[in-house]
């Protein structure tokens, strides 16, 4: 593990055989970038960072890369039809911002290694007005030379249960021009859409394999997984990219993959493990309730294969 200063941000470069990860620790446990050494002697970018993403600290939780963390729900929330806001399990109404508050929040570091890092997550003022728990939120990365695992626990420290459902935003490089050079595969009994009134719709008719250039891909909830992994590519070596939900019985009824770009132009394409579909809360389902004195875990794996 090597300190980087850049333009005043403390950055950490995890160095692992052929493997370059690229993290912020401290600022939304953020995974920036990953990179693998080619046989040729050239770089291969698996998860992209735009260059000066970092000249505008307040702006880093909004950037199109890296991998941003979503919690304490993934996506936007809805309470009787009114986006931006949520019902607790106690019945109050509140506020909530789309992703949450953690990936561009404040994290305190509470171990870093040669192949790994742990950070605690420091909850705003804002967040504590949404999420008003007393819970600790840690993230926790292990490095490898062909990918990385990465947990999110949620120890509940309150006298009442609390809700969440989680997930990632993973920024895969993937240049718009060659979209059907690169393919998936996702093993979904139902696929969804998000639909305006924060219910979800039944959305059918896209293959459980194909390729990126397919427009319905954009946007879409992968459910009722019948295998925990997605896998795609071509990256490094031809290999593929395979991102597998690792907890216990996993996956759960309601994990799903989420597949989504911002514009036909784009050079990036997110696949996305969440513990459930948008607007958790109040459809109730992929939200899991972690209950007094209790750890609730949400475990993903990402490998090169």
């Amino acid at each position: 593990m090597k300190p980087i200063e850049k333009d005043g941000h403390h950055l950490r470069l995890f160095t692992i055989g052929k493997a370059r990860f690229l993290a912020y620790p401290e600022c939304g446990a953020r995974l920036l970038s990953w990179h693998q050494s080619m046989p040729s002697g050239a770089s291969a970018e698996l998860i992209l960072w735009p260059e000066g993403s970092l000249d505008e600290p307040a702006k880093i939780g909004k950037v199109r890369g890296g991998n941003p963390v979503l919690f304490p729900f993934s996506a936007r929330t809805f309470c009787e039809g009114d986006i931006g806001f949520w019902r607790t399990p106690q019945g109050n109404r509140l506020p909530m911002q789309p992703h949450g508050y953690a990936r561009g929040g404040t994290f305190e570091l509470l171990s870093v290694r040669e192949d790994a890092f742990a950070s605690r997550f420091v909850p705003s003022a804002a967040c504590n007005e949404a999420y008003p728990f007393q819970y600790e939120f840690t993230v926790s990365y292990r490095f490898h030379e062909d990918g990385f695992e990465v947990d999110f626990e949620l120890r509940n420290l309150d006298e009442v249960a609390i809700p969440w459902s989680a997930g990632h935003h993973f920024y895969f490089a993937m240049p718009a021009d060659h979209r059907e050079a690169y393919h998936y595969q996702i093993d979904a009994a139902q696929t969804y859409r998000h639909a305006s009134d924060g219910s979800l719709s039944a959305f059918s008719g896209v293959p459980l394999s194909g390729d990126f250039s397919d427009p319905r891909l954009v946007d879409l909830i992968h459910c009722s997984l019948r295998s925990p992994v997605a896998r795609f590519g071509p990256y490094a070596d031809g290999k593929n990219v395979e991102i597998a939900f690792k907890n216990p019985g996993s996956p759960d009824p309601w994990n799903c993959f989420v597949t989504w770009t911002e514009t036909a132009r784009s050079p990036f394409y997110c696949v996305e493990p969440w513990m459930g579909p948008p607007n958790g809360p109040e459809h109730g389902r992929g939200v899991k309730l972690v209950a007094p004195g209790a750890l609730g875990r949400f475990c993903v794996s990402v490998r090169l294969k």
